[in-house]
């Protein structure tokens, strides 16, 4: 009986001793069982705050830019500049219908001092009235209408015209009328001195409209 408990006392104590050399020392993990053993990064370093660079200009610096000693003087005493800089513009549209009005005029002009037949006169006359015309309704609102040469070209265009209406009269009348009584503005004489008023009156619109582009 002692011989049987005492063999089992010594079983339990081998068991005992087994399972301490199996259980109780630490298990070595193999590398590939630890995970990174790796140097990691220094993640701050690109967040590090760092002092902005200077950076210079790529032009020079111009000395006393704004000093009236560095400025060149206008050149007013150059007479290409005077005319071309400082002076107003003279093509503007009104000045350009008068100049050709004074083309218009100095036609009508001729035809008179050469005795052109009368329709080639008629035919000066209604081109200068419908255009005479149409200047005057082009600037009638327009602060130009106020100018002497606007007026003088309307007040010609008027006085052309009643002129140019009494020769082709009579040049279709002249057969039938007597050049007397209410005839008598159809003859030659009063269409001739008719004519020399018209041409007295173109010159001296002519005049004007000339002055008129030189101011």
């Amino acid at each position: 009986m002692k011989k049987s408990l005492i063999l089992v006392l010594a079983l339990i104590l081998s068991s005992n001793s087994s399972a301490y050399a199996l259980f109780g020392k630490d298990k070595t993990l193999e590398p590939e069982e630890r995970g990174y053993v790796g140097t990691l990064p220094n993640l701050t370093k690109q967040y590090d705050t760092s002092e902005p660079a200077e950076s210079s200009p790529i032009f020079e610096k111009t000395k006393n830019f704004h000093s009236a000693n560095e400025l060149k003087p206008i050149p007013r005493e150059d007479p290409a500049f005077v005319n071309i800089i400082l002076k107003p513009d003279k093509t503007s549209q009104y000045l350009n219908d008068l100049n050709d009005f004074i083309l218009m005029l100095e036609k009508i002009y001729d035809s008179i001092e050469n005795r052109e037949d009368v329709q080639k006169f008629v035919a000066r006359v209604y081109f200068f009235k419908k255009n005479a015309d149409y200047f005057r309704d082009k600037y009638a609102t327009k602060p130009e209408s106020y100018y002497v040469s606007y007026q003088k070209v309307l007040d010609l265009s008027l006085r052309a015209n009643a002129v140019s209406q009494l020769r082709a009269e009579a040049e279709k009348y002249k057969p039938y009328l007597a050049y007397s009584g209410a005839g008598k503005v159809y003859n030659s004489e009063n269409i001739d001195q008719q004519l020399e008023y018209l041409k007295s009156e173109i010159e001296s619109t002519i005049v004007i409209l000339k002055e008129a582009k030189e101011i």
